[in-house]
């Protein structure tokens, strides 16, 4: 048997991103030979990736992109099984680096996200090494006409927002849609059915309040 040096499992582990043991034990049987080792854990790391396939990834976190001049971002939402795992680092930073993919290649959608470079290999070999399900929900992508305000709350709320105004306005607003999560930037795009049944629940509200007024009222309380 080949004998396993630390410099070659820190190689392979460079390559992969997996644990130390796992690199070990597949240089050990790859024979001491790097380039084996590193297929052996890419073919590992796929059906690991099919066997947690179905499992329910309903945790995440956002991945966020800007460039120095403020004029193009981008945000990934990158799901896992557990909240635990949404903490790690190694998927920190996947999300982190995704959203700069989506920001310089503007893939239309996560599935065009999945074939641009080793993204799909790079999150495969994250499964192995985390043993969760862990999958590519959605993009976004900005290119400002203003300036772009990005606020992110924690890891699983992102806002990017395009202002043409001050600085401070952007990021007063970025916080705000992250707080209020308003579906609509204007009264114009709000659709008819959604304008009616708002004002449908203000008519039940104003009358259950007149109604309570007049209780208040027959018991002498103004």
């Amino acid at each position: 048997m080949a004998e396993i040096s630390a410099s070659l499992v820190k190689e392979l582990r460079e390559l992969t991103g997996l644990g130390m043991m796992e690199c070990k034990k597949a240089l050990a049987e790859a024979g001491g030979d790097l380039k084996k080792a590193e297929e052996l854990l890419r073919i590992r790391s796929g059906a690991k990736a099919s066997k947690v396939a179905s499992r329910i990834a309903a945790e995440g976190v956002i991945g966020a992109w800007l460039s120095s001049d403020g004029k193009l971002g981008a945000l990934v939402e990158v799901n896992c099984e557990t909240d635990f795992v949404a903490k790690n680092e190694d998927l920190l930073a996947f999300a982190k680096a995704l959203a700069e993919i989506v920001a310089t290649k503007a893939p239309t959608d996560a599935a065009a996200l999945s074939r641009i470079g080793d993204v799909e290999s790079r999150r495969q070999a994250l499964i192995q090494k985390i043993n969760e399900n862990i999958s590519v929900r959605r993009i976004a992508r900005m290119q400002a006409s203003g300036q772009i305000a990005l606020y992110l709350h924690g890891v699983k709320i992102g806002v990017l927002v395009d202002v043409e105004g001050p600085e401070e306005l952007a990021k007063d607003l970025a916080m705000h849609i992250a707080f209020t999560k308003p579906q609509y930037l204007s009264k114009t795009e709000v659709p008819a059915d959604v304008v009616a049944r708002e004002r449908e629940k203000e008519q039940t509200w104003r009358a259950q309040r007149d109604v309570l007024a007049g209780k208040l009222s027959a018991l002498g309380c103004s």
